[in-house]
């Protein structure tokens, strides 16, 4: 079964079997997975987490499933990674999903090409349970989604100003609702939002944007990507929105490498083509092979699974994204 963020939304405290969670809209995962979390907690139901860095990891996920938690009846199992089981994993799979109507495999996994939805571990979910694909690609989509948000809050916008909240964030959703936020605590009293408002809110309080982090990085500028970091980081913006701008111009850098003659189609704007070809001929290939990890890292660090410092995490990826390395890869 396909179902959009919505309608997954609605089925959370329903969810059993096998669930896959893909896509890049950071706003509507975390949104789902908080959904998720709230819900099992309620029921009691133990949740568990798993890093994939290999296919013999899914190994441990299986055995996970099909054991007896000594905490609760029902195990939620949450695993994270751009990994698919193998042919074993697969048979493991049909099993775990014909046999266990209690547990919850909840798999989160970025963007998917075509080739990979087609693959047999989609194919089974889709068939014996529910993808559900984290995008937003109609404006109408967007605003529906925003809205809730903005309700949330108390917020609410003409249409005006909903046209130019999106246009201002290129439809980057995490981002909008970070606007949306800052503009509930500026205006507070003010009944509907029109242009104005969003413009005094956003330029008065933001000298520097994400957007401008982006130019900086593809440049190679160090000293100015690291004051713009500052910057965003003193007044308030979200290290999960700073992780979204540079994993995005990590993952077009490393595939326009791939590709090099497909930078409109992986998703480059036509005007910003030359300067992630200039970044690509400044960047060492080799440092590639580091950037996922290192995502990974960052990603657990904001999420409180594990001790790092999550802004250190990231000055290393703008190190990197600008051609230097505060450590020596053999």
């Amino acid at each position: 079964m396909k179902l959009d963020y919505l309608q997954a939304l609605k089925r959370v405290d329903e969810a059993r079997g096998a669930w896959i969670l893909y896509g890049q809209e950071p706003l509507l995962e975390q949104n789902l997975l908080d959904a998720f979390r709230k819900s099992w907690a309620s029921h009691e139901i133990e949740r568990q987490r798993y890093d994939l860095n290999s296919v013999a990891d899914w190994k441990n996920v299986f055995n996970a499933l099909n054991s007896l938690s000594l905490f609760s009846q029902n195990l939620a199992i949450e695993v994270h990674g751009n990994i698919k089981p193998d042919a074993n994993g697969l048979k493991q799979l049909k099993q775990y999903i014909q046999h266990n109507e209690h547990n919850l495999l909840l798999v989160v996994m970025p963007k998917q090409d075509s080739a990979s939805l087609k693959s047999s571990f989609f194919q089974t979910v889709e068939a014996n349970g529910v993808v559900v694909a984290l995008t937003a690609n109609y404006p109408q989509d967007r605003q529906r989604i925003l809205s809730i948000e903005a309700d949330q809050l108390g917020v609410q916008l003409n249409q005006d100003a909903w046209t130019w909240l999106e246009q201002h964030h290129e439809h980057n959703l995490l981002a909008a609702k970070n606007s949306l936020m800052r503009v509930a605590d500026t205006f507070p009293d003010q009944k509907q939002i029109e242009i104005e408002h969003l413009q005094q809110c956003l330029q008065d309080q933001s000298r520097y944007s994400t957007f401008d982090l982006s130019d900086a990085l593809l440049a190679g500028n160090l000293a100015l990507s690291v004051k713009i970091f500052q910057y965003l980081i003193e007044s308030g913006e979200p290290n999960s929105l700073m992780l979204w701008t540079i994993s995005k111009e990590m993952r077009l850098l490393m595939q326009l490498y791939e590709q090099p003659q497909n930078a409109l189609q992986i998703g480059i704007w036509k005007t910003k083509v030359s300067s992630y070809q200039q970044a690509l001929r400044r960047l060492n290939p080799r440092a590639f092979l580091n950037w996922p990890q290192l995502l990974l890292r960052i990603d657990a660090a904001i999420k409180g699974l594990s001790k790092e410092n999550p802004e250190h995490l990231i000055q290393q990826c703008i190190a990197e994204l600008c051609g230097k390395s505060l450590f020596i890869y053999p």
